[in-house]
């Protein structure tokens, strides 16, 4: 059948709404930029302290990659110098608690800015996070995120990329311009997207919308 690929994405996009079988690189070669502000993964023992026992997320939004969503629950979190309340918990549990913040952040608390990839939580700085049943001390989990690119394997192999490669990549508007050292993230189940926090997106004047070019290094 010569249709047979489109027929393909069309059942999987009924069995699996908002996902596609084949997430094919854009004919333009540009890539949706994600916003990200400060937020917060829990482990479901961190939820239980924080919650009490047995909680459960409540679903906010879906996000842009498959399986993530924003809960409608937040926290507080505790560093040296101060506190920054509100901070969204995303969802689903992990294994291990991770905390997302912004550089500037890092002064208003207290504590160092690790600028890590999520799950790269080897010597990041610690906190104490506030629920409304609870409170935790963590040792370690704080991390400021690298700007990286999401994407699955068969796009990497379009853009002529691999999962860890650095590249650049190109922003155009009258705030436009070149960021360097952002990760590719090549893995099964993830949604074409670029991630960069508040703090970039403001200084570039990026908005929702906005699409990026890959420039290699």
């Amino acid at each position: 059948m010569d249709n047979y690929d489109e027929l393909l994405s069309v059942l999987l996009e009924r069995l699996n709404p908002g996902m596609s079988a084949t997430k094919k690189v854009p004919e333009d070669g540009l890539i949706p930029v994600g916003i990200s502000n400060r937020h917060i993964h829990l482990s479901q023992q961190a939820l239980d302290k924080l919650f009490g026992p047995g909680y459960q997320l409540t679903k906010l939004k879906d996000l842009s990659q498959p399986g993530q969503y924003a809960c409608k629950e937040t926290v507080m979190i505790c560093g040296p110098k101060g506190m920054i309340g509100n901070i969204r918990i995303l969802g689903p549990v992990r294994p291990e608690t991770q905390i997302e913040i912004l550089q500037s952040d890092t002064f208003k608390l207290g504590i160092p800015g690790a600028l890590r990839l999520s799950g790269d939580l080897q010597d990041t700085p610690g906190i104490t996070i506030v629920g409304p049943r609870g409170s935790l001390e963590i040792d370690k989990g704080v991390i400021v995120a690298q700007r990286h690119i999401h994407m699955l394997p068969e796009d990497a192999g379009r853009f002529g990329v691999q999962d860890g490669e650095v590249v650049s990549i190109a922003f155009s508007g009258k705030r436009g311009g070149v960021l360097n050292n952002v990760v590719i993230r090549a893995k099964a189940n993830s949604g074409l997207e670029c991630h960069i926090d508040t703090e970039e997106a403001n200084a570039l004047g990026v908005i929702p919308g906005t699409k990026i070019t890959i420039k290699k290094n």
